[in-house]
């Protein structure tokens, strides 16, 4: 079986040999390398297309999904973790007998990596910022990651290598990590107990209100890699008023709120999405093809 035509209708990353292989895979096959910037320009890029790729930067809606009454498939290329974290509108593709399909843990190496290098700069002061007055090591720092997802375990797993005290607050406990020293809190008794703070989260998950950042207090260090804000912005933004506190972003963390993060001195941010890189889009790019193989076979 083959599709009639597919249509990437954004910059997904995919790598060069896999983009190959897909012509395998249809009649015609169309790749768009930008973004497009509104709603009638996804439409005139999908048009008759029955396989459409989308990354995480571009919404596939309602009005979208039925202006184009040929689409079977929708390949996310992107992580699909539920239903209100996903930017395509997979209730209304159920309803139009479109199969969605994502990929999962194809990033997380490079998460890790910067937030473990931020934290390295932002303790020792080898960038604009010095979180102490003394310089300090990983060692014996207490760290709580809300989310024990992939990155959240991830996390939890390279900061005990460092010698570090490892908290966590996630839905469900995950008992192979308490067995390796990892200790599980209730959020609000989390808060209170840790220095440092990471929110590894689905998109749209706001779990930090003005209440939970009275309860973790100043002179502390808050860590997010999610797609936009764990949080309520007007609370953090009193937050982090306080020169004694710091923040650590990449770009997909800043989300809408880029322009305005920027200004603030104590927020240390990336220009860059620190799970992109050659590596992870090598393994993206994998999965996509093996999720639109798994479709086709099954038809």
């Amino acid at each position: 079986m083959k599709f009639n035509k597919i249509v990437s209708v954004d910059n997904t990353g995919l790598v060069n040999p896999v983009k190959a292989k897909l012509y395998e895979l249809a009649e015609e096959a169309l790749f768009y390398d930008d973004f497009p910037t509104n709603k009638a320009d996804i439409i005139s890029r999908i048009n008759d297309a029955d396989c459409v790729l989308v990354s995480w930067n571009t919404r596939i809606d309602r009005e979208i999904i039925e202006s184009c009454p040929n689409i079977k498939y929708i390949g996310m290329c992107c992580s699909l973790i539920d239903e209100n974290s996903a930017n395509v509108d997979i209730a209304a593709a159920r309803e139009h007998g479109i199969t969605v399909l994502g990929v999962r843990d194809y990033g997380d190496e490079g998460v890790i990596e910067f937030i473990i290098s931020e934290l390295i700069k932002l303790l020792h002061g080898y960038g604009e910022h010095q979180w102490k007055e003394d310089v300090q090591e990983l060692t014996n720092q207490k760290l709580g990651i809300v989310g024990l997802g992939a990155v959240g375990g991830m996390l939890a797993e390279r900061a005990l290598s460092f010698g570090m005290q490892v908290y966590y607050y996630n839905r469900s406990r995950k008992k192979s990590l308490e067995e390796k020293g990892v200790k599980y809190l209730e959020l609000k008794e989390l808060l209170r107990e840790v220095d440092i703070l990471s929110t590894n989260l689905p998109r749209n998950t706001i779990v930090l209100y003005e209440e939970h950042f009275g309860l973790f207090g100043n002179d502390k260090i808050l860590i997010n890699t999610t797609l936009g804000p764990t949080f309520d912005v007007g609370a953090f933004t009193s937050w982090i008023s306080n020169k004694s506190n710091y923040a650590i972003f990449d770009l997909v963390a800043m989300g809408d709120y880029y322009d305005e993060f920027k200004e603030i001195s104590n927020i240390s941010y990336s220009n860059k999405t620190a799970g992109w890189t050659a590596q992870a889009k090598e393994r993206l790019s994998h999965k996509v093809i093996e999720n639109m193989n798994t479709f086709l076979n099954k038809k």
